[in-house]
Protein backbone atom coordinates (compact mmCIF):
# COMPACT_ATOMS: atom_id res chain seq x y z
CA UNK A 1 0.00 0.00 0.00
CA UNK A 2 0.82 3.47 -0.60
CA UNK A 3 1.44 6.15 2.08
CA UNK A 4 -1.35 7.89 0.61
CA UNK A 5 -3.91 4.70 0.55
CA UNK A 6 -2.85 4.21 4.40
CA UNK A 7 -3.55 7.61 5.47
CA UNK A 8 -6.86 7.59 3.67
CA UNK A 9 -8.12 3.93 5.52
CA UNK A 10 -6.20 5.40 8.67
CA UNK A 11 -8.86 8.88 8.56
CA UNK A 12 -11.83 6.81 7.94
CA UNK A 13 -11.03 4.31 10.35
CA UNK A 14 -10.87 7.48 12.94
CA UNK A 15 -14.00 8.81 11.62
CA UNK A 16 -15.78 5.42 12.14
CA UNK A 17 -14.32 5.24 15.35
CA UNK A 18 -15.41 9.13 16.65
CA UNK A 19 -19.11 8.34 15.26
CA UNK A 20 -19.23 4.82 17.09
CA UNK A 21 -18.07 6.65 20.19
CA UNK A 22 -20.64 9.42 19.93
CA UNK A 23 -23.05 6.93 19.49
CA UNK A 24 -22.24 4.70 22.02
CA UNK A 25 -22.28 7.99 25.00
CA UNK A 26 -25.55 8.95 24.07
CA UNK A 27 -27.03 5.43 24.43
CA UNK A 28 -28.07 6.26 27.58
CA UNK A 29 -29.97 8.94 25.76
CA UNK A 30 -32.02 6.65 23.43
CA UNK A 31 -32.85 4.46 26.18
CA UNK A 32 -34.27 7.51 28.83
CA UNK A 33 -35.00 10.29 26.45
CA UNK A 34 -37.51 12.11 28.54
CA UNK A 35 -36.38 12.48 32.84
CA UNK A 36 -38.64 10.37 34.45
CA UNK A 37 -39.18 13.27 36.97
CA UNK A 38 -39.63 16.68 34.70
CA UNK A 39 -40.01 15.16 31.45
CA UNK A 40 -36.95 17.79 30.22
CA UNK A 41 -35.63 16.23 26.77
CA UNK A 42 -32.54 14.73 27.58
CA UNK A 43 -30.73 15.10 24.43
CA UNK A 44 -31.17 18.62 24.75
CA UNK A 45 -29.68 18.87 28.14
CA UNK A 46 -27.12 15.84 27.41
CA UNK A 47 -24.49 18.66 29.47
CA UNK A 48 -26.15 17.87 33.00
CA UNK A 49 -27.76 14.91 32.17
CA UNK A 50 -27.23 11.59 34.67
CA UNK A 51 -27.90 7.83 34.40
CA UNK A 52 -28.04 5.98 37.76
CA UNK A 53 -27.90 1.97 37.79
CA UNK A 54 -28.70 0.25 40.61
CA UNK A 55 -27.34 -3.12 41.92
CA UNK A 56 -30.54 -5.08 40.73
CA UNK A 57 -30.03 -4.91 36.98
CA UNK A 58 -32.10 -1.40 36.62
CA UNK A 59 -31.31 2.02 35.51
CA UNK A 60 -33.00 5.64 34.90
CA UNK A 61 -31.64 8.54 33.30
CA UNK A 62 -32.98 12.15 34.09
CA UNK A 63 -31.96 15.61 33.54
CA UNK A 64 -30.26 17.19 36.22
CA UNK A 65 -28.38 16.49 39.28
CA UNK A 66 -32.16 17.89 40.65
CA UNK A 67 -34.06 14.88 39.63
CA UNK A 68 -31.42 12.68 40.44
CA UNK A 69 -31.60 13.50 43.72
CA UNK A 70 -35.48 13.17 43.99
CA UNK A 71 -34.54 9.38 42.45
CA UNK A 72 -32.09 8.65 44.43
CA UNK A 73 -34.64 9.72 47.47
CA UNK A 74 -37.85 8.32 46.33
CA UNK A 75 -35.65 4.94 46.07
CA UNK A 76 -34.20 4.66 49.07
CA UNK A 77 -34.27 0.98 49.35
CA UNK A 78 -32.34 0.27 45.98
CA UNK A 79 -28.38 0.48 45.81
CA UNK A 80 -26.62 2.96 43.62
CA UNK A 81 -23.96 0.30 41.75
CA UNK A 82 -22.93 3.51 39.48
CA UNK A 83 -23.83 7.58 39.19
CA UNK A 84 -22.80 8.20 36.11
CA UNK A 85 -22.67 12.65 35.00
CA UNK A 86 -22.32 14.14 32.13
CA UNK A 87 -18.70 16.24 31.44
CA UNK A 88 -20.06 19.73 30.77
CA UNK A 89 -17.23 20.15 28.44
CA UNK A 90 -17.61 17.17 26.67
CA UNK A 91 -21.03 15.60 27.12
CA UNK A 92 -19.46 12.55 28.00
CA UNK A 93 -20.84 10.33 30.99
CA UNK A 94 -18.41 9.90 33.70
CA UNK A 95 -18.26 8.62 37.17
CA UNK A 96 -20.03 11.27 39.53
CA UNK A 97 -18.04 10.29 42.56
CA UNK A 98 -14.98 11.22 40.82
CA UNK A 99 -16.23 14.07 38.48
CA UNK A 100 -14.70 17.26 39.87
CA UNK A 101 -17.97 19.58 40.92
CA UNK A 102 -18.64 23.22 40.74
CA UNK A 103 -21.41 24.49 42.56
CA UNK A 104 -22.94 27.73 42.10
CA UNK A 105 -21.14 30.57 39.63
CA UNK A 106 -23.10 32.89 36.93
CA UNK A 107 -24.22 30.43 34.96
CA UNK A 108 -27.74 29.00 35.74
CA UNK A 109 -28.15 25.82 36.34
CA UNK A 110 -31.01 23.31 35.14
CA UNK A 111 -33.78 22.74 37.41
CA UNK A 112 -32.25 25.00 39.93
CA UNK A 113 -31.26 28.48 40.82
CA UNK A 114 -27.82 27.53 41.96
CA UNK A 115 -25.57 25.88 39.27
CA UNK A 116 -24.25 22.08 39.87
CA UNK A 117 -21.35 21.54 37.01
CA UNK A 118 -19.32 18.41 36.67
CA UNK A 119 -15.78 17.77 34.98
CA UNK A 120 -14.31 14.69 34.09
CA UNK A 121 -10.69 16.96 34.41
CA UNK A 122 -9.62 19.10 37.18
CA UNK A 123 -8.61 21.88 34.58
CA UNK A 124 -11.82 22.42 32.55
CA UNK A 125 -13.19 22.93 36.55
CA UNK A 126 -10.90 25.71 37.51
CA UNK A 127 -11.24 27.41 34.06
CA UNK A 128 -14.99 26.94 34.44
CA UNK A 129 -14.40 28.33 37.91
CA UNK A 130 -12.14 31.41 36.04
CA UNK A 131 -14.65 32.03 33.31
CA UNK A 132 -18.16 31.99 35.59
CA UNK A 133 -17.94 31.57 39.46
CA UNK A 134 -18.47 29.09 41.67
CA UNK A 135 -16.83 26.95 44.21
CA UNK A 136 -14.73 23.32 43.56
CA UNK A 137 -17.02 20.81 45.45
CA UNK A 138 -17.28 16.49 46.15
CA UNK A 139 -19.96 14.68 44.67
CA UNK A 140 -20.95 14.25 48.67
CA UNK A 141 -21.06 18.32 48.53
CA UNK A 142 -22.83 18.84 45.10
CA UNK A 143 -25.84 16.49 46.01
CA UNK A 144 -26.21 18.22 49.57
CA UNK A 145 -26.48 21.28 47.70
CA UNK A 146 -29.15 19.89 45.57
CA UNK A 147 -31.17 18.61 48.42
CA UNK A 148 -30.69 21.69 50.44
CA UNK A 149 -31.86 23.88 47.58
CA UNK A 150 -34.57 21.29 46.88
CA UNK A 151 -37.44 23.04 48.21
CA UNK A 152 -36.91 26.73 46.37
CA UNK A 153 -35.98 24.72 43.20
CA UNK A 154 -39.26 22.71 43.40
CA UNK A 155 -41.25 25.91 44.21
CA UNK A 156 -39.48 27.99 41.29
CA UNK A 157 -40.41 24.76 38.69
CA UNK A 158 -43.72 25.27 40.06
CA UNK A 159 -43.83 29.18 39.47
CA UNK A 160 -42.78 28.83 36.11
CA UNK A 161 -45.05 25.66 35.02
CA UNK A 162 -47.74 27.84 35.97
CA UNK A 163 -46.64 30.77 34.13
CA UNK A 164 -46.25 29.08 31.01
CA UNK A 165 -49.80 27.36 31.32
CA UNK A 166 -50.98 30.52 31.57
CA UNK A 167 -49.61 32.28 28.86
CA UNK A 168 -50.59 29.22 26.42
CA UNK A 169 -54.10 29.39 27.08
Amino acid sequence: MNRKMVLTAMAVAMVFGILAMASFAQEDVKQSPSCKYCGMDRQKFDFSRMLIEYDDGTSVGVCSLHCAAVELATNIDKTPKAIMVSDLSTKKLVDAEKAFWVLGGSKPGVMTKRGKWAFEKKENAEAFIKTNGGSPVTFDGAIKAAYEDMYEDSKMIREKRKMKKGQTM
